[in-house]
Order: structure tokens, then C-alpha cells, then sequence
């Protein structure tokens, strides 16, 4: 908007200009006199097509970059519902895993929050019991599970993840060795 209307005052003074260096001439005035004024009519037409051509690459710029804020936003949204997708796919496929290993209800509560990384007095806190309670309860839950404790009870969830991690990366090292080869 500022751009436009220092353009637009330059507009005005070239108007005034020509019609200043017209009278000029018209009333006799030494050539020295109207070619500076001329001079200065030339670098205000030069200013203010500098500034309208800056005008209108930054308004495409501005278009352009309001463009792919937008893209990245619609990516973001898609994004996010994939996102809770897999969450929820998670989310289930732990629980068909605790069903298989018999966890009661409590168990599975506690199972999930062990899982998000609360420790036991958090667990109690927020399940209204004794910290004792969420500790024997854990045990059971590592017991079912056949495993010894809370980082290989987590690493159990976590190990499919890995391995394609790890895979992934086998296969891309693997494509770079026989590139370069």
C-alpha cells in the first residue's frame, strides 16, 4: 500500500514537471533552467518505474510464497490425520497384544502408561493408587509379558520399528556401495 502511493506521488510529480517545463518554455526561460528540470523529470520517470517494478515482483513473491504456505499447510493437516491413523492402528495393536498376554483391564492401563514413559509414582498419581500398588502391578504386567523389566517391555513395542529402520538403512547403504562401484 506504501509502495503505491509513493508511486502514485511521483506520478503527480511528473504531471507537475511537465506541465512546469511546458510553461517554461512557453514563458522563455534559459535552457540551463528547463534541462534541469528535464533531468529531474528523467530520474523521477526512472524512480517510479524502479518502484513499480519492484512492486510487482514482490506482490508475486508474496503470492507465491502465500502459495506453498498453503500447500505446506494442506501436507501438515493430511500429515496429522496419517498421523492419528497410525496412532490409533497403534493404539490397537498394543491392546490386541495385552489381550493376548491376559492383562486385566487395570494392567492395561498401567501397561499403557508405562509405555508413555510415566514412572510409578505418576502411574499412582494418576490412577488414584498406591505407588505399591502400580509396582506389583508392573511386575504381573512384566511377568505376562516374559520379559524382565520396563525398558525391555518397551523395547518389545519398539523392535518391528527398528528392524525396518534398520533394514532401510542396510538397503540404502547397500545401493550407495554398488553406485559407487
Amino acid at each position: 500500500m506504501k509502495d503505491l502511493v509513493i508511486i502514485g506521488l511521483l506520478a503527480l510529480i511528473i504531471c507537475f514537471k511537465l506541465f512546469d517545463i511546458t510553461s517554461d518554455i512557453q514563458l522563455g526561460i534559459p535552457q540551463w533552467h528547463i534541462a534541469q528540470e528535464a533531468m529531474l523529470l528523467v530520474l523521477t520517470v526512472i524512480g517510479a518505474m524502479y518502484l513499480s517494478y519492484d512492486l510487482i515482483r514482490r506482490s508475486r513473491e508474496v503470492k507465491a510464497l502465500a502459495k506453498r504456505l498453503d500447500n505446506a499447510d494442506k501436507k501438515i493437516d493430511n500429515m496429522s490425520t496419517q498421523m492419528r491413523s497410525a496412532r490409533q492402528e497403534y493404539s490397537q495393536a498394543v491392546s490386541n497384544q495385552f489381550e493376548t498376554w491376559g492383562f486385566t483391564k487395570s494392567e492395561q492401563q498401567v501397561a499403557f502408561l508405562l509405555l508413555k514413559g510415566l514412572s510409578f509414582k505418576e502411574i499412582a498419581e494418576v490412577r488414584q493408587t498406591k505407588e505399591k500398588t502400580v509396582r506389583q502391578q508392573a511386575s504381573t504386567i512384566y511377568g505376562k509379558a516374559a520379559v524382565d523389566g520396563r525398558h525391555t517391555f518397551c523395547a518389545w513395542f519398539m523392535e518391528d520399528f527398528i528392524q525396518e529402520h534398520n533394514q532401510d538403512i542396510a538397503a540404502n547403504e547397500a545401493a550407495s556401495s554398488h553406485k559407487a562401484a
